[in-house]
């Protein structure tokens, strides 16, 4: 009885420790599920200890500070994506999920993501800054300002020590040693060296003595670069007048200036390329220019000569127009005279005619003269015009000759050219003059011809009202017959009541 009644104890206390052990599974199952419900995914920072990395790719180890310890564990399908190695004593931030190992019934964190501490916040902030100006518009192309294409005058907004300044001052050497170059010294890292930054880039744009300015430094660690991240610096960028290349770090560096700058550089040596243009292919450039002028000009020289001396031919001197004039002009009043009794008699007896038939040649007379005037007019303004092209176009050939000065030629050919003009305006105008003395003389002889003087005179005309013929004996008409009779002023009807023979 005895031996039953012990195992019957062992039996129950058995049974009380299996249930034990079921109360104690769902006591650490429940305290898990509260621990993963109660707190979200949080950031925590500490320094690594007790790592390892066993094979089957996950880690573990304890995230540890001043005050405290825990178990950490990173599986396999995160850690995946790290970019550094984990090392016992790296400081790191923690992107973690609360949860409990019900194995041994400890507190530990699951770790979603991890990152070196400090790169880590710097990163942070770096994007936060980044993402809140983009919003703004800091960094919006309709606000870049285009880079002059031959700059007199270069800032550069550095340390007088780093080996960027040099690099920059090199290039601009080779490139363009003509351009000045100012340097603001400021520091490039540590406290406050973002304030002068700033202060140096708005004190450049106040005075207004640069036409683009470099702002850099060469490279180094995201800590490094970081004054050309504060937004005092991206803000003095922005709001500068002055065009300005950024130029931070390597190629692979990326900072908030390079985003507000106008052009961003890779490097301050390429910064120094783009602001500059080769003095070399300038040079070159600028040699073709001349040599396509000179021979343009000497082409154009060739032909203006060849054709002042065409027009040379072709022009006779005015002495010896004036002469063949004269003599022509002795020999028509020669033969005026002579033909002038001859052609008197036939004058007079056509006149009468002629005198119905024609209108007062005034009209004609004086739209010959309004013609003439206007023939002249245009002719000055011509000539007016083409000295003063011929002007415009010798002074615009003396500027780009001054290179290749070909001054005593362009001197010859001009005095050769006044003298040519001069002749021209004083043989037209003694041709002019010639024409109106003509034209005064044939006025003045038309006007001696003309029907209405000799109505002047007293003299009248008398034609024959039925056929308009002129009448010139008595026996051309008859008794009663109607006649007009034309006087200098008005005009008469009659009729013949009586014929009388001389």
């Amino acid at each position: 009885m005895a031996s039953l009644d012990s195992l019957d104890n062992s039996t129950t206390l058995a049974t009380r420790a299996v249930k034990d052990v079921y109360a104690v599974s769902r006591l650490v199952r429940e305290a898990r599920v509260a621990l993963e419900g109660s707190f979200p995914l949080v950031w925590v920072e500490g320094e690594i200890s007790n790592l390892a990395m066993p094979a089957s790719g996950h880690i573990y180890f304890t995230l540890k500070d001043e005050a405290a310890q825990v178990r950490c564990a990173m599986f396999r399908n995160r850690n995946r994506q790290l970019r550094f190695k984990p090392e016992n004593g790296m400081q790191i931030l923690l992107r973690v999920r609360v949860t409990l190992y019900e194995g041994r019934g400890e507190f530990q964190l699951v770790v979603e993501h991890m990152e070196e501490a400090g790169s880590g916040a710097l990163q942070r902030a770096y994007e936060a800054l980044k993402h809140r100006l983009g919003e703004e518009g800091l960094f919006d192309q309709a606000h870049k300002k285009e880079l002059p294409v031959l700059p007199r005058c270069i800032g550069i907004v550095s340390s007088p020590d780093g080996a960027a300044v040099h690099d920059i001052l090199t290039v601009l050497n080779r490139r363009f040693p003509a351009a000045n170059v100012i340097l603001y010294p400021v520091a490039v890292q540590g406290n406050g060296s973002a304030k002068q930054i700033a202060e140096a880039i708005a004190l450049a744009d106040q005075r207004q003595e640069c036409d683009v300015l470099i702002i850099g430094r060469g490279g180094g660690s995201l800590e490094d670069l970081w004054s050309f991240n504060d937004e005092l610096v991206a803000r003095a960028i922005f709001t500068c007048e002055t065009p300005i290349i950024s130029a931070v770090g390597h190629e692979v560096d990326f900072t908030i200036a390079d985003f507000v700058a106008d052009v961003r550089a890779p490097t301050p040596s390429a910064a120094a390329e783009i602001a500059v243009p080769d003095s070399m292919q300038w040079l070159a450039k600028l040699q073709s220019h001349c040599r396509r002028l000179t021979l343009l000009m000497t082409h154009r020289l060739h032909n203006d000569s060849r054709h002042i001396r065409h027009l040379q031919q072709r022009l006779p001197q005015p002495q010896t127009m004036i002469s063949q004039q004269m003599q022509r002009l002795d020999r028509l009043e020669q033969q005026l005279h002579r033909s002038w009794s001859q052609t008197l008699n036939h004058k007079r007896q056509r006149l009468d005619y002629w005198s119905i038939r024609l209108k007062h040649p005034q009209a004609k007379i004086e739209a010959q003269q309004h013609k003439v005037i206007n023939l002249r007019v245009r002719l000055q303004q011509s000539i007016k015009q083409k000295l003063a092209q011929a002007y415009f176009h010798y002074q615009a050939i003396n500027q780009r000759l001054q290179l290749t000065s070909p001054l005593p030629a362009v001197k010859s050919q001009q005095d050769n050219l006044k003298q040519l003009q001069h002749q021209l305006h004083n043989s037209m105008k003694q041709l002019l003059q010639k024409h109106k003395a003509n034209l005064s003389q044939q006025m003045r002889t038309l006007a001696a011809v003309s029907p209405l003087s000799t109505l002047e005179r007293g003299y009248s005309i008398t034609t024959i009202a039925s056929t308009g013929q002129v009448l010139r004996h008595v026996d051309e008409v008859e008794a009663g017959q109607h006649i007009n009779v034309r006087l200098q002023q008005g005009q008469l009807t009659c009729q013949i009541k009586e014929i009388k023979h001389d």
